[in-house]
């Protein structure tokens, strides 16, 4: 196992760390208990959890595996999107009790999406109950997560309130996030990145993914978490486990494995920008919209369609679970053409709003 430094901390974490969003079968909680401690025993010390995983109970299989392990082996990880101080407090509380521990050593104020949002987090007191909370050592380190646009997302970090952030990144949304990730790394945080197999769509794609697999001359899992972990601002990379043999391919993945050059990155990057022009690839060029439709992310959401064959019910998903849009404004679209004009890889993007399924709020 390869481990990093996260940022100024001082803790040395897992290059591959547990996400805790996804155990098999969540109500067997012996099976979910070993699944935790086999990851343990082959080296990875970061486990990721949060309110609502695996239908509320992620936390609680968590704290139930971990606690049967000396507490100075491993670091655990939750978090809270509550904009009031009494909500924050009374989750973190809750959190405490079920994982079982006096202090949890990342704490997230979780799912930052704008910077409306961030303002409504300090308007409502959350981030002053959270910074109480580490006063009073319920938290160790104080971090954030985010699906902000990198110029937005580096602004929150530039007040200096966090350690850490957690940020997607994998192949297919890296110049999305690059700047972003890019950004917390040259301020000394620490950079944790989550949904590294795309959500699932590297694995589940395979030919699709065959140039990434050859090369690094291996699996496509293994090359995604390589790319992933070869970012030298990236401390650790999330991976949700199901089973042991996930486990094993996650771990084996950073055996015998030196990171890639910032050249052999950088080329990298362009093989894959070049094997999805048909991709949107997030540079945000498009904007601004003049009816402010949210056109980079919206675009996002249709890649899913693309890479799952034309099924809508991807992009929905995409647009619920990753975003917290409806996708409705792009009903807004005046077919003014100033997008298409600006995208370098000549979308079309006009097409694509009207053809992006709407889901119900």
């Amino acid at each position: 196992m390869i481990y990093k430094t996260y940022g100024a901390t001082g803790k040395t974490i897992s290059a591959i760390g547990f996400g805790g969003m996804r155990f098999a079968n969540p109500q067997d909680r012996e099976e979910s208990d070993a699944l935790v401690r086999y990851a343990h025993s082959k080296g990875i010390n970061y486990f990721d959890t949060a309110p609502l995983y695996c239908d509320d109970q992620s936390e609680e299989i968590m704290g139930c595996a971990l606690s049967q392990l000396p507490r100075d082996s491993y670091y655990i990880s939750s978090k809270c999107s509550k904009h009031s101080a009494d909500e924050l407090r009374q989750s973190l509380e809750r959190s405490l009790q079920r994982l079982q521990v006096e202090s949890i050593d990342f704490f997230h104020v979780w799912h930052l999406m704008n910077p409306e949002d961030w303002q409504g987090r300090l308007a409502g007191g959350a981030i002053e109950a959270a910074i109480r909370a580490r006063e009073e050592g319920l938290i160790k380190h104080l971090v954030c997560s985010s699906h902000m646009q990198g110029d937005d997302i580096s602004a929150v970090l530039a007040e200096n309130i966090f350690a850490g952030v957690l940020l997607g990144y994998n192949v297919l949304n890296f110049p999305y996030r690059s700047s972003a990730v890019e950004s917390a790394g040259n301020a000394g945080l620490g950079v944790v990145s989550m949904n590294p197999l795309g959500g699932g769509l590297i694995p589940q794609n395979p030919q699709r993914f065959a140039f990434l697999a050859d090369h690094y001359a291996t699996d496509v899992v293994t090359a995604a978490l390589r790319f992933n972990v070869s970012n030298p601002h990236i401390t650790s990379a999330l991976v949700g486990f199901s089973n042991s043999e996930e486990v094993d391919l996650a771990v084996t993945a950073m055996e015998n494995f030196s990171p890639d050059s910032v050249q052999h990155q950088e080329e990298l990057k362009k093989e894959i920008e070049a094997s999805f022009d048909e991709l949107c690839t997030g540079c945000g060029y498009c904007l601004p919209c003049p009816v402010d439709i949210p056109i980079p992310k919206y675009l996002d959401a249709y890649n899913q369609i693309l890479l799952k064959n034309g099924d809508p019910q991807a992009a929905l998903d995409r647009l619920k679970w990753h975003w917290n849009l409806t996708g409705a404004k792009s009903r807004d679209c005046t077919r003014c053409g100033a997008c298409e004009e600006r995208c370098t890889q000549h979308l079309p993007i006009i097409q694509r709003l009207t053809d992006l399924p709407v889901r119900n709020p």
